[in-house]
């Protein structure tokens, strides 16, 4: 089985990219051994999932590892905040704290509208000279009461359209089927 390398020691996003690309071997960062922090400062999602993907292949080359890499960056944008949280979302309140950072975004959305959509960005890596880029997006609304897991992000608050029910109370194959990260992984698998 062909392996990949992805960016990410994520437990949510690992199971994601394995239910979809079921003909590979996902590596994460565990995996291999990479403990540094990378430092994600750039200005849109591609910009940061270029750079996971960069700092890993240093990394990879110091190590023998010839192995593809892939990266993600995602986020929640919402219309009425003119894209926030964005590329911030998962520090929105300052730090990664998935409570705070709902809290936040529905007291900044108090009277506004609440059309949001979740965007994803995947960086397939082969070298600095080859890589692609795919984008998915998901729509739908901000809704104040919490429903179904509260584990992820902001996913009990987020109404998606499609299923008529938060992400939060979406089984796995439900939200692969619409979410943003499926449906980038979905035009990944193809070019692979």
């Amino acid at each position: 089985m062909k392996k990949l390398i992805l960016a990410s020691n994520n437990k949510h996003k690992i199971k994601e990219f394995n239910e979809v690309l079921t003909d590979y071997e996902i590596l994460s960062l565990n995996d291999i051994g990479y403990t540094e922090d990378i430092i994600e400062d750039g200005e849109t999602f591609a910009d940061n999932a270029l750079i996971k993907c960069r700092a890993v292949s240093d990394y990879c080359k110091k190590n023998n590892y010839n192995y593809d890499i892939i990266s993600d960056d995602s986020g929640l944008c919402c219309d009425a905040l003119n894209g926030e949280p964005g590329i911030h979302s998962a520090r929105y309140a300052g730090n990664h704290n998935d409570q705070a950072n709902r809290d936040k975004l529905r007291k900044e959305l108090k009277d506004k509208n609440r059309d949001a959509y979740f965007v994803c960005f995947i960086c397939l890596y082969k070298n600095d000279n080859d890589y692609k880029f795919f984008e998915g997006r998901s729509y739908g609304e901000i809704i104040d009461e919490e429903r179904g897991s509260t584990e992820f992000g902001y996913d009990s608050i987020f109404y998606s359209t499609e299923l008529n029910k938060t992400f939060g109370e979406a089984s796995s194959d439900e939200k692969n089927s619409v979410s943003h990260r499926g449906r980038a992984i979905e035009k990944l698998n193809e070019v692979l």
